[in-house]
């Protein structure tokens, strides 16, 4: 009791059964509008995936229903307001805003989540319940619960026969690419060859690992955040379809302070030419790497990948040596 008074909230042990169901069914009410909201997020992109979640919101409608008439019959038409955040140790709820953006299969497995732990809750809830009635109360609503995940698998091969998740995944796919892959490519480039020629000038004009080391750290976080802003200025997404400024502006900054940081990094190691022979294998690395990404993500043909990434960076990486040098 000395825990919930310094909390302002019980235990579950400390419900009653009339609150216990109050708290059943605020749940299901509370489940069946994140179910609409996940429907309505997917609806534009994948409207097979959306009429699933409409479907298992109706099931958690008809659940709160019955629900709603066993508790007017027991305890009569006023039900108290008790939610998840009322009650010490109850399974919580991710907002919604935390996962409608993260994709299809991370909503799929969120909803798949939310049915487990309601089923576990309940589970092991009657178990530790010595009260005949509120066990089999809390038994009753495992079993419901373990009921919306088979019919949340019913309602996958109504609505999602295989060309309709074939288009969705190929969707999902094309989105991660545009929202993701892309930006992220671009940054990559640009932090991998456009840091080569000062990073490589400086160090073969000092010879001085340190000096070379902060230039390069300099450069590859400027760029990041240019890059970055460039990104995320450039385009809402709204009518291109590329996504989340933000998730695009995130993906081309890291990136492109990553591209540049590959090859200055090596420079903390106190001897010129052992540094040197490192940052130029990272190099070819670095560019490597992005025609892998190019051929694997963007359809390029190897060889014009090859030809347009690798040529282009040991230029940049020769003019560097050369100006540097001179």
């Amino acid at each position: 009791m000395v825990f919930s008074l310094a909390t302002g909230r019980k235990r579950f042990s400390e419900l009653t059964e009339k609150e216990i169901l109050a708290l059943a069914i605020s749940s299901e009410e509370d489940d069946a509008r994140i179910y609409r909201g996940y429907a309505e997020s997917l609806r534009q992109d994948f409207p097979s995936s959306a009429r699933i979640f409409d479907s298992m919101a109706e099931e958690e409608d008809g659940h709160r229903r019955r629900l709603i008439d066993l508790f007017k019959s027991r305890f009569g038409d006023t039900i108290p307001l008790i939610r998840r955040e009322h009650v010490a140790g109850y399974y919580a709820r991710r907002p919604v805003w935390l996962i409608e953006n993260l994709g299809l299969d991370r909503i799929r497995a969120e909803a798949a989540l939310m049915e487990r732990d309601a089923e576990n809750f309940y589970t092991n809830a009657a178990a530790r319940s010595t009260d005949a009635e509120t066990r089999k109360l809390l038994g009753d609503l495992a079993r419901a619960e373990a009921g919306h995940s088979e019919r949340a698998d019913q309602l996958t091969e109504e609505h999602l026969d295989d060309r309709a998740r074939d288009t969705e995944n190929e969707t999902a796919h094309r989105q991660f690419v545009l929202t993701w892959v892309q930006p992220g490519l671009a940054g990559l480039m640009d932090g991998s060859v456009s840091t080569l020629a000062p990073i490589f000038a400086t160090a073969f004009a000092t010879q001085d690992p340190w000096t070379t080391f902060l230039v390069g750290l300099a450069a590859s976080i400027g760029a990041g955040i240019s890059m970055g802003f460039t990104e995320a200025a450039s385009d809402d997404g709204k009518l291109s379809g590329r996504g989340s400024p933000f998730k695009r502006g995130l993906s081309s900054g890291v990136m492109t302070t990553v591209g540049g940081l590959g090859h200055a990094l090596p420079y903390l190691i106190p001897d010129f030419w052992t540094a040197t022979v490192i940052a130029i294998a990272v190099v070819f690395v670095e560019l490597w790497a992005i025609v892998w990404i190019q051929n694997r993500f963007m359809q390029t043909p190897f060889f014009r990948a090859t030809l347009q990434v690798v040529l282009g960076g040991a230029l940049v990486l020769a003019a560097g040596v050369l100006i540097g040098s001179g």
